[in-house]
């Protein structure tokens, strides 16, 4: 069965990014955005998404990561889309809930064609974790969502130590996308929409 591979090449005068996305990998990841805790996010996501995935970012580090980061995101997100296809046969719904020792993520996705994003996570985590600022977990999330065209719900409900709050959400993010998008034995050629298009 072919491979569904998506590939985003997004150059402004703040980031060069490139990003290459095969849903049906084994979970190969080569990521370098040169910030060191986001590589190891979006590691989490490659890997129990089961995505291959290659990210290569060269961005205005010398002001701060926000731009790093933000574009990666948005070009992550039109890559799964462009990845997706026409979304025939696939399961569209996914859910996981993951556990990292005191903290709880619970991500739900709909591959709806709609992007919109709830999410909720505790108050007051640490603001930093290395170079990463932890108030951008929430933006990453709505830059992949308005290019992926996605449904995304991330809900936190406790955790204290701010690693474990954000590795938790990209690994629960990776599951629930990775059961999504596969495809259905029993839908093979039906768009699980009543509309008939996603």
């Amino acid at each position: 069965m072919n491979h569904r591979v998506g590939r985003i090449e997004r150059t402004t005068k703040e980031t060069s990014v490139l990003v290459e996305m095969d849903l049906d990998g084994t979970g190969q990841v080569d990521v370098s955005t040169g910030v060191g805790f986001y590589d190891h996010m979006l590691d989490q996501l490659g890997r129990h998404g089961l995505f291959d995935l290659t990210v290569k970012t060269d961005g205005d580090l010398h002001i701060d990561t926000h731009h790093t980061i933000e574009d990666t995101a948005l070009a992550l997100g039109a890559a799964f889309r462009q990845a997706l296809g026409d979304k025939v046969g696939i399961h569209r719904f996914g859910n996981c809930t993951v556990p990292l020792d005191e903290s709880l993520a619970q991500v739900t996705v709909d591959l709806s064609g709609r992007p919109y994003l709830v999410h909720t996570e505790p108050e007051n985590i640490a603001p930093m974790i290395g170079t990463y600022d932890t108030t951008m977990t929430r933006h990453i999330l709505e830059s992949f969502v308005a290019q992926a065209q996605i449904a995304l719900h991330v809900h936190v409900p406790y955790g204290r130590n701010a690693h474990h709050i954000v590795e938790c959400q990209f690994k629960a993010l990776a599951r629930a996308l990775r059961y999504a998008c596969e495809r259905d034995p029993r839908a093979a050629g039906i768009i699980p929409s009543t509309k008939g298009a996603l």
